[in-house]
């Protein structure tokens, strides 16, 4: 029996995902980094074993309720866990932040700052005191009336809806209204108006274009269809719609996404006339704080916010003379000072959280946290260097080292080298991905695994050897992007070589992406132009690696193909989860049903009809060598290639999988529970599938995201391949080892936000490498060997 205080968490007997029996004890009070190749089963110890059994405790502690869905949402598989304290998990995950939520909003800014209006604002002569409500956009008595406090409008306009006027009505001048049966009864209700529906349009009298597009009347008229030969049509009862009004009705009623998307053609966005795009009501609008309206201050970048606050608070005599404004204005100047540390000061408190990177995300929740002033708590982080340049990584370990001192214990999966040694202790899980990974390899000071057999961590870690040089390129041509104005940068002009591998450096916010998103399909050069970024491949379960690459109709062929499907005429439908027919209709093909919790959100629980496997018993029944369909998806790639040598069609989808590292994936993982990296990499894997023909300049952002350096070793060597057959690759990149590989280098900065947005260096790694006034530069001659001789 441990004693009470233990300082130790221990694990027995972890079974979760592909860990294979781990028993493993953790110091508690530490920063504890557990890393391994991608797939190795980290996080599955860490967030799948650790964090969710701390979950299950604070389940079983809180209501009768609950309990009951515990045995449904499910326990870990694991023997026993002892000295766990409660846990918090930060996790990159890409929840679905609303247009609403703001920076502000996940930072709890915006609370602090509306108080502050509220308690000490400049008011206008005879105003009464506004409640701090009436200065959020985000509810009844503070959203502009006119665009309910989003700040936009859309609107329409002839040349949206016209885009052709040398047509006639009855040609299809007006692109937005819908095609078939209703188009037709459109354009027959405005003949029958007497309206010409065979003039060109731009002959048409305006006061008539006006009515036919924008009118807001419903005319019901007797419309006497022209006969087409042999067919009998009565008259019928049309009623008029105007183009406007059928675009805006489609785009805020329609369920089609289809449709939807169609009608936004046909809109634009424009600032609500209204609010300005404040999104305020007019009332809030007029208290000012130093000088300046709420919507002013939230658009300011935050370590200009803290500046302008300080600057308020110590000038004599002004608003910040009272003692409430005081206190506010400190309570907003520390909060903002956490998120500044983390490399955050070039986000301004209204910038859109849809807009902001996985890594941002995860850094202001961290910010939050780190306000929040808990202790004796477990937070598990994962990767939190993510979209990190190493010298915001420096600061991130500064901040990793507080919540520690505050009494914390901090377990962090991670794959930076930086972040690996900075620990006080090192779990590492391998040696490989998947079935031929699970096993923990070691356990203890970070010094010791040098010793550990089968490491993959431990030869970069340790290793001596610096990324080897390459001979560099000749560049085929040259490709000029800008000047560029946008975001914050300002008439930037780049030359980026062709035919050659190309890193775009600098600190989160510098104009990275702003700079590569320039790069068009009509610049002189480019040729074809992909962009392999890591949005979702699928924004629901029913999207998965099989159906996004296409193999699964490969797969559902097979099994069609079988002696017992042909005997029952099951064609290649049945074996589709998303139709009727062969999937279990309980679950709707899902494999989970949703478990509704009154006091948390709602949670998702195996089906209970098919225990998650999808289909119904009648289609489990065809196998192909000894497996059926719900089998098949559950093997990983690497699994499924061996299993499916003789089916080739199959097997050049799966070896390209494999040759970018993601081996470790089961062919039916849901696309929501894939990284940002992992959704690139298999868009990269379906580019590579591809017959090419001519050159093509590939653009990835941050392709070693989430990734081991073993994995980012097997990546670059892939691109580095496409780049020796005659193509272009374009990284934006933090990982010094991969930039220290590339023939050229854009090195942006020097800082992020307004102190970023030029090019400090540009040229081959090693004239970067000694570029004067560049962050990057001091790391990537590290990587180099040029000065630690470090790996």
């Amino acid at each position: 029996m441990h004693s009470p205080h233990d300082p130790f968490v221990r694990v027995r007997g972890a079974r979760e995902h592909n860990l294979q029996g781990v028993d493993v004890d953790i110091p508690r009070d530490v920063l504890a980094v557990f890393t391994g190749v991608s797939g190795s089963g980290k996080s599955s110890l860490a967030f799948g074993t650790i964090y969710a059994e701390a979950q299950r405790r604070y389940f079983e502690s809180v209501a009768p309720y609950s309990r009951r869905l515990i045995h449904q949402v499910g326990a870990p598989k694991v023997g026993e866990i002892t000295g766990l304290p409660p846990a918090v998990s930060l996790q990159q995950r890409r929840s679905a932040p609303t247009s609403r939520s703001s920076v502000g909003t996940v930072t709890t800014l915006s609370n602090s700052l509306r108080m502050l209006f509220s308690r000490a604002g400049s008011y206008p002569e005879g105003a009464e005191r506004l409640d701090s409500d009436a200065f959020s956009p985000n509810t009844a008595a503070g959203a502009c009336p006119e665009c309910h406090g989003l700040g936009r409008v859309h609107r329409t306009t002839e040349d949206l809806l016209v885009p052709d006027p040398s047509l006639s009505i009855r040609e299809g001048a007006i692109a937005a209204w819908p095609g078939a049966w209703q188009g037709k009864n459109l354009r027959d209700v405005l003949d029958t108006l007497g309206y010409d529906v065979d003039r060109p349009w731009r002959e048409l009298a305006l006061r008539d274009r006006d009515w036919i597009l924008f009118t807001d009347e419903q005319p019901v008229v007797t419309v006497h269809p022209v006969r087409d030969a042999g067919r009998i049509q009565r008259p019928y009862q049309g009623t008029y719609m105007s183009a406007r009004r059928y675009v805006m009705k489609t785009f805020s009623d329609s369920k089609s996404q289809t449709l939807r998307a169609k009608a936004e053609r046909f809109l634009e966005s424009a600032p609500c006339p209204a609010c300005g795009g404040s999104r305020l009501r007019p009332e809030a609008m007029a208290v000012t704080f130093a000088g300046r309206t709420i919507a002013e201050l939230a658009a300011l970048p935050l370590s200009e916010l803290a500046d302008a606050l300080a600057a308020e608070a110590s000038s004599p005599g002004a608003t910040g003379a009272s003692e409430t404004a005081r206190v506010l204005t400190e309570d907003l100047l520390a909060r903002i000072a956490t998120v500044t540390e983390l490399g955050l000061g070039y986000l301004s408190p209204d910038r859109a959280t849809p807009t902001l990177s996985a890594g941002e995300l995860q850094r202001l929740r961290l910010a939050t946290q780190l306000r929040s002033g808990l202790f004796g708590v477990v937070y598990v982080l994962d990767e939190p260097s993510a979209g990190l340049h190493p010298a915001d990584t420096e600061a991130l370990l500064t901040v990793l080292d507080r919540l520690k001192a505050a009494g914390n214990s901090v377990f962090v999966v991670e794959h930076h080298l930086d972040v690996m040694r900075h620990a006080d202790w090192l779990v590492d899980v391998g040696p490989q991905a998947g079935e031929h990974g699970g096993r923990v390899l070691h356990s203890g000071p970070v010094a010791e695994l040098a010793g550990a057999r089968d490491s993959a961590t431990a030869r970069f870690l340790f290793g001596q050897d610096p990324t080897g040089v390459r001979e560099l390129r000749t560049p085929q041509g040259w490709l000029k992007v800008g000047p560029v104005t946008r975001h914050n940068l300002r008439e930037v002009t780049a030359e980026l070589p062709l035919g050659a591998f190309t890193a775009v450096t600098g600190v989160s916010g510098s104009g990275k992406s702003t700079l590569v998103g320039e790069i068009t399909e009509d610049l002189a050069g480019v040729g074809r132009l992909v962009r392999v970024d890591q949005k979702p491949i699928g924004r629901t379960p029913r999207s998965n690696l099989a159906t996004y690459t296409g193999l699964f109709d490969v797969v559902r062929k097979v099994f069609a193909a079988t002696d017992t499907a042909k005997e029952r005429g099951y064609g290649v439908g049945r074996f589709s989860f998303n139709v009727a027919g062969g999937r279990c209709e309980t679950c709707q093909g899902e494999g989970f049903v949703s478990v509704e919790l009154l006091f948390l959100p709602s949670t998702y629980a195996p089906c209970p009809s098919c225990a998650g496997a999808r289909y119904n018993p009648e289609t489990l029944e065809v196998t192909y060598h000894g497996r059926n369909i719900a089998e098949v998806l559950d093997l990983t790639v690497e699994a499924a290639a061996d299993f499916f040598a003789d089916t080739p069609s199959v097997v050049r989808s799966l070896r390209t999988l494999l040759d970018v590292g993601l081996g470790y994936l089961r062919l039916g993982q849901p696309a929501t529970e894939l990284s940002g990296g992992e959704a690139q990499r298999i868009k990269l894997a379906g580019e590579l599938q591809r017959v090419r023909r001519g050159h093509t300049l590939y653009l990835l952002d941050e392709p070693t995201t989430g990734l081991h350096p073993a994995d980012v070793e097997v990546l670059t060597h892939r691109l580095h391949e496409l780049v020796d057959a005659g193509n272009s690759v374009v990284v934006v990149e933090h990982d010094m080892a991969v930039v220290a590989g590339a023939d050229w280098v854009v090195d942006l900065g020097p800082g992020g936000g307004d102190e970023g947005g030029l090019i400090v260096a540009a040229g081959t790694p090693s004239d970067v490498a000694r570029a004067e006034g560049s962050r990057t530069a001091p790391y990537l001659a590290r990587a180099r060997g040029e000065d630690e001789g470090q790996g």
